[in-house]
């Protein structure tokens, strides 16, 4: 009886992808996106003892075939080629390149396609990329925003050619619109993106382009907890319903966290936790439980750390 119960319990645990070469990705010693990030959130899980309960993998590096879904060859091929061998490179006025950036901006978008294989093979019931650079920002031909490459887009790209799905879902709660999300999937029905940021903010788009697949929910300066619960109670919910995802991505970004200065929204860790436990009752009663969820942004550390442990909390069910 002990071992069969074991066995279930191993089989369905939350996976932990992340790579070493994500906190060799450097932009500079003042740049908020550091790899201090990644430690922050490993330091809370080592620290209350959840990271015992995870099952831990090595992102491997994306293929080209897996980037080319979602970005352009031209595109590949410039960031290949712009990729210092010593030194820095920027490839916009926030986006920096070292020369182990384009190795992780590999290894990154190559986690969230080892999350959607695990889950969907149901050897882990859900999954959380710990990775950086991080993605949402990335267009089909644009690094921007701290991205380079668009791994949740990789993500759910390769759910739908590679194991035929039909209907995919990306829940984006990051503080900054998800413009490069939408860039890619705004014209693909198979792919259902809900997103709330603070606007008028960075990247200064998202509050009118929205469709019936796009819903965007922009909320204002000085937004709190009651407002953001509102918008994925009265706009998001009722539109995953209706969609019925074979799969759930989440664009995890912890910036709309009231002690996180890079925006203005009052975002606390009881926030995290429900918009999660929302979001596992989409996936449980459409989708089998899959979710795989990615780390956008989040850059006070502290606050960072605190909020992608009651995320991995309620993911886990520990």
């Amino acid at each position: 009886m002990m071992a069969s119960h074991k066995h279930l319990a191993a089989t369905m645990q939350t996976a932990y992808i992340s790579h070493p070469l994500c906190l060799k990705h450097d932009m500079g010693a003042h740049h908020p996106e550091s790899p201090a990030r990644i430690h922050a959130i490993e330091d809370q899980l080592i620290a209350s003892g959840l990271m015992d309960h995870l099952q831990r993998h090595d992102a491997p590096e994306a293929t080209r075939e897996q980037l080319l879904r979602v970005h352009d060859a031209d595109y590949l091929d410039s960031i290949e080629f712009s990729a210092p061998q010593q030194g820095m490179v920027q490839l916009d006025g926030d986006t920096a390149m070292n020369p182990f950036s384009h190795r992780a901006a590999l290894r990154a978008a190559g986690a969230v396609v080892l999350g959607v294989d695990l889950v969907i093979a149901g050897k882990a019931e859900n999954a959380f990329c710990n990775i950086r650079p991080p993605g949402h920002h990335a267009e089909r031909a644009r690094a921007m925003g701290f991205c380079i490459f668009n791994n949740i887009a990789v993500g759910a790209a390769h759910a739908l050619a590679q194991h035929g799905l039909r209907r995919v879902a990306i829940a984006d709660f990051d503080v900054h619109h998800g413009n490069g999300t939408e860039n890619i999937f705004h014209d693909e029905p198979r792919v259902m993106l809900c997103s709330t940021f603070q606007h008028p903010f960075y990247p200064y788009c998202g509050a009118d382009s929205g469709n019936d697949h796009i819903i965007n929910v922009p909320l204002a300066a000085g937004s709190g907890g009651k407002e953001f619960r509102d918008a994925v109670t009265r706009r998001w919910l009722p539109a995953l319903e209706c969609f019925q995802p074979e799969l759930l991505l989440i664009s995890a970004g912890f910036d709309a966290h009231r002690d996180d200065d890079m925006a203005m929204l009052g975002l606390a860790e009881a926030d995290y936790a429900w918009v999660t436990s929302e979001l596992k009752c989409i996936a449980a009663q459409h989708a089998h439980g899959r979710i795989v969820s990615v780390l956008e942004g989040g850059y006070d550390l502290p606050a960072l750390g605190r909020s992608a442990l009651v995320h991995l909390k309620v993911l886990s069910g520990l």
